[in-house]
């Protein structure tokens, strides 16, 4: 988008501000256009592609709202949770709730069910209702400021203290091969390279 500029300005032709905001804004609805055309057959994250996909142009066009690494767990399901590190990661020998023993620990099962942080939760309730389903929480996390800073809130502290109970299972289990972080090509190769010591 800052290309445009620097194009236009190359041909020496500088446009205007409001311009540029034109331009981005058409890309916006483009992109936009995109996803939805890509979102109506997805091939994995249906949990939360069915509840983005009904308020996508309201998610995109947003004016506040931060994302961060936490929320995205629990949007995604894809974090801290006994259901993503034993099938996903594959760290954990069983999909097992570590907090409270439940059978399955999973993205859903934390954001409306894990008595451990029924504390946290009531909080959430008091903004978002008692519907904790995942598009319940999205639409209340669109319909208000307050309610998206709830949510962010559950979600960093839940996560917070999800991520230091993983961390300490880890320094427990090093030995156990089950347990081991799998290290990516790069980091291998990168340690490889480095000097012994």
């Amino acid at each position: 988008m800052d290309s445009v500029r620097e194009e236009a300005r190359a041909r020496g032709d500088p446009k205007a501000p409001q311009e540029v905001a034109k331009r981005r804004t058409e890309l916006l609805k483009d992109a936009t256009e995109i996803w939805v055309q890509r979102l109506e057959r997805p091939r994995a994250g249906t949990r939360t592609v069915e509840a983005v996909r009904p308020v996508l142009r309201d998610w995109v066009e947003r004016r506040s709202g931060v994302l961060t690494f936490r929320l995205t767990q629990v949007l995604s399901g894809h974090g801290c949770f006994g259901s993503y590190l034993h099938k996903v990661a594959q760290r954990e020998p069983t999909p097992e709730c570590h907090q409270c023993g439940a059978d399955v620990d999973s993205a859903q099962h934390t954001l409306a069910e894990c008595p451990v942080f029924g504390e946290e939760r009531e909080a959430l309730v008091a903004q978002v209702g008692q519907d904790l389903s995942l598009p319940a929480v999205v639409q209340a996390m669109l319909g208000s400021e307050s309610a998206w800073e709830t949510v962010l809130t559950f979600c960093e502290h839940v996560m917070g203290d999800k991520e230091a109970a993983e961390r300490e299972r880890e320094v427990r289990a090093e030995a156990d091969p089950m347990r081991r972080r799998r290290i990516g090509r790069r980091r291998a190769a990168h340690e490889r390279n480095l000097p012994p010591g």
